[in-house]
């Protein structure tokens, strides 16, 4: 064996060693999304104890885990968690289903484009606080216009962005499933979905962080129960901690939402060869 292949191999050992050292000390993927929440409650509470930051305007965190705490145990967080579950879903699903529908519909047809999109459009600049006092004189402060407030919002995100989708085909393949003579649905189901899944399902992650959005504005114009309820009816006796608490529930449940699609995305997407950084 000759001088050079001994400084090779000796090479190769030590870039394995650094490597599996590397290994070891990389933590886990799941692990990193949580340094910087646990950084800043840490450096939250320690503001706490030492008084620097009013304990009335922004409670610790062991005040806030206190206060979920007991409206865990005493019933309230399950029933105001079930009944914004329940219009965030409903609002969701009419609203989106409305969308996807109508994203394909002027997605295919130039005419439905042309007659349908511009109104759509001219719709989706209007603010949707906006159209708050219409929605009460129209249907009350019922269950129904909460529901409607939140489809109107999950409706416009998957609409344009279905649209898009639809809209960005590549042309080729159409000319091929002419070729092919593909009917009506095998056109709409091997060209036009899966050419469009990217986008549907990049606007169905902007609709389900728009319902509940939309949710906490909703609950605060006349509700008897919901996180937003919640949130309004803290406020009104000053509770900080129970305000806190609603904050962070939107968050938890607006998070695990969007975890829930993009674990579909990455089901539905496999074949899809983008950069992952």
């Amino acid at each position: 064996m000759s001088t050079n292949d001994v400084t090779l191999g000796s090479k190769a050992g030590e870039k394995q060693t650094v490597i599996g050292r590397e290994r070891r000390m990389r933590l886990p993927n799941w692990l990193y999304g949580w340094m910087v929440p646990v950084i800043v409650l840490a450096l939250w509470e320690a503001a706490s104890a030492l008084g620097l930051v009013s304990d009335s305007a922004l409670p610790a965190p062991s005040r806030i885990a206190a206060a979920f705490w007991q409206l865990c145990s005493n019933g309230d967080m399950a029933e105001h968690l079930m009944m914004s579950a329940i219009r965030a879903g409903g609002g969701f699903l009419l609203g989106a289903a409305t969308g996807l529908l109508l994203g394909v519909f002027t997605g295919l047809g130039k005419w439905a484009e042309r007659t349908l999109d511009p109104s759509i459009q001219m719709l989706r600049t209007v603010p949707l606080l906006a159209v708050i006092p219409l929605f009460i004189l129209w249907f009350g402060v019922g269950e129904f216009s909460k529901v409607l407030l939140i489809a109107l919002g999950s409706f416009f995100p998957l609409y344009f962005h279905t649209h898009l989708g639809v809209r960005s085909a590549d042309r080729k393949l159409y000319e091929v499933t002419r070729i092919l003579q593909y009917s009506k649905l095998m056109l709409l189901t091997r060209l036009i979905i899966p050419a469009a899944l990217p986008n549907i399902l990049l606007g169905i992650r902007l609709s389900v962080g728009a319902s509940w959005l939309l949710l906490a504005v909703a609950e605060m114009m006349g509700a008897s129960a919901g996180v937003g309820y919640m949130i309004q009816d803290a406020r009104v006796y000053a509770q900080t901690d129970i305000v806190f608490v609603g904050i962070i529930l939107f968050a938890l449940v607006g998070k695990l939402s969007d975890s829930a699609v993009r674990l579909a995305e990455r089901r539905c997407l496999r074949w899809s060869n983008t950069y992952k950084g």
